[in-house]
């Protein structure tokens, strides 16, 4: 007599298979919200206007929907006082040379280098000599778009 094999038994009930996930499961997996598409930007940096900080620190910036670009221009001597913010930030020294001070450590970027700030990271700089920058943030500095970024600019 032929030996009869026997299926496994499904822990899920047969009638749960042909429905579908639970409720709870589809919200937990359901893909997010499209967002609307962004527009594609040329900007070349000539045809942005310098926003003057203070004497020795002026910038121009780009916001795209989750990142920024920043392009600093630093004299020699000029002080970014410390702060922190919710935002990752790369800075790329294109010119020049920055001093940070950064988690309980002096790092001096020279130009071609770049620094990684995590979130919320307490960090100061200094430009050693005139300096040019690029910054990059995540998600863009809401403080410099709305210019509530009192730190760095002069009192008057």
């Amino acid at each position: 007599m032929p030996k009869k094999t026997l299926k496994a038994k499904s822990k899920t009930p047969a009638r749960r298979q042909a429905k579908g996930p639970s409720p709870a499961r589809a919200r937990r997996t359901s893909a997010k919200p499209t967002l609307a598409p962004v527009a594609l930007q040329y900007i070349p940096w000539h045809t942005i206007p310098l926003e003057d900080l203070n004497p020795l620190l002026q910038r121009q910036f780009v916001v795209g929907q989750n990142i920024m670009l920043a392009r600093v221009l630093l004299k020699k001597g000029c002080i970014v006082p410390e702060h922190s913010h919710p935002n990752e930030q790369l800075t790329y020294v294109v010119e020049g040379a920055l001093k940070f001070w950064i988690d309980g450590k002096e790092i001096t970027v020279h130009a071609g280098e770049v620094l990684c700030i995590p979130s919320q990271m307490l960090h100061k700089a200094e430009a050693l000599e005139d300096t040019v920058d690029l910054d990059i943030f995540n998600p863009p500095r809401a403080d410099w778009i709305n210019k509530t970024d009192q730190y760095l600019r002069s009192k008057k």
